[in-house]
């Protein structure tokens, strides 16, 4: 008996209780935080994963840390107002900046080293990736670096104060206020995430079995972020360490269904704002939507990467 079929024969699997598919295809990573727009590296809300661009919120997130302390949400934020995420259709200004972050070539240039991964030899602001990365860049030479002073940091970038403003509206709008994730849970949703559209297989733990059920997802995530749980869903509910109800959730918090907490029938991985990963049902695939936390068959929360929620 092959190894996908002894696990399904031992009751791995999922049966998903009124969870309609909603497909998205998002690429982020989530981390910790704190500051302006809800942390360094806040999950994202969902108006901010439909307003950016896949591709660029990835980038934000991952040029922020070009400059500790700076929030991916500032730098997303300000790519909105100048140029809505690359989207204005010349990003030329009356002053001569270009680009989708809208640098003068002259400023841009005390910036654009070194080469970010990704980016253009020789860097040009036209190239998104060259641009956010020198946008962190500049913030930080202007007060950005630990946070130390945001709103100067913005005010260096267009000097004016209609502008701070501005970027800091957006940036609180673009940041989640869910509970800030572990570094654990954090990998865990960034993993599942990169899962998004593979198969759903009654037992699979993942490509090598053709995709992942809604367990197999779960517990591979957690795999990949150094902490072990169980691989059947009611096993894993059990497992805990359980919320009390109406607990703040946290990206990475496991989220069940079934009919009663001793008939526990799928998992899905919080993902933040009211959304979550999940591997739904046979012909569908690994998605991202609503959680359901208020649908009858939620039966409740826990969170593996809590002390001593999972072996390390």
């Amino acid at each position: 008996m092959s190894s996908l079929f002894a696990k399904a024969a031992s009751g791995i699997g999922c049966t998903v209780i009124a969870l309609p598919l909603v497909a998205a295809l998002i690429i982020a990573a989530l981390l910790g935080g704190f500051s302006f727009g809800g942390g360094v590296a806040a999950s994202p809300s969902r108006h901010a994963l439909g307003d950016i661009p896949a591709y660029m919120l990835a980038l934000y997130q991952r040029a922020a840390p070009e400059c500790p302390g700076l929030p991916w949400t500032i730098l997303a934020a300000i790519g909105k107002v100048e140029t809505d995420h690359g989207r204005h259709p010349t990003m030329v200004s009356s002053a001569g900046a270009v680009g989708p972050m809208q640098f003068v070539p002259a400023t841009f240039r005390a910036y654009a080293d070194p080469v970010p991964p990704g980016g253009k030899k020789p860097p040009t602001p036209w190239d998104p990736v060259d641009a956010v990365y020198a946008a962190a860049r500049l913030l930080c030479a202007n007060g950005a670096r630990n946070g130390h002073d945001l709103r100067s940091a913005i005010h260096a970038y267009n000097h004016a104060t209609w502008y701070v403003d501005q970027v800091v509206k957006i940036a609180t709008q673009y940041a989640a206020t869910d509970l800030a994730p572990t570094k654990a849970a954090a990998k865990a949703v960034s993993f599942a995430r990169t899962q998004l559209g593979t198969a759903y297989v009654w037992g699979g733990d993942g490509p090598a079995e053709g995709g992942f059920d809604c367990s197999g997802l779960t517990q591979t995530a957690y795999r990949t972020a150094g902490i072990t749980i169980p691989r059947i869903a009611q096993a894993q509910y059990d497992h805990g360490p359980h919320l009390p109800k109406h607990t703040r959730l946290a990206p990475g918090d496991l989220l069940f269904f079934g009919t009663s907490p001793r008939s526990i029938t799928h998992v899905s991985l919080y993902a933040g704002d009211g959304r979550a990963i999940d591997a739904p049902r046979p012909g569908a695939v690994v998605r991202e939507g609503p959680a359901h936390t208020n649908a009858p068959s939620f039966q409740g929360a826990t969170r593996p990467s809590a002390p001593g929620g999972g072996a390390r």
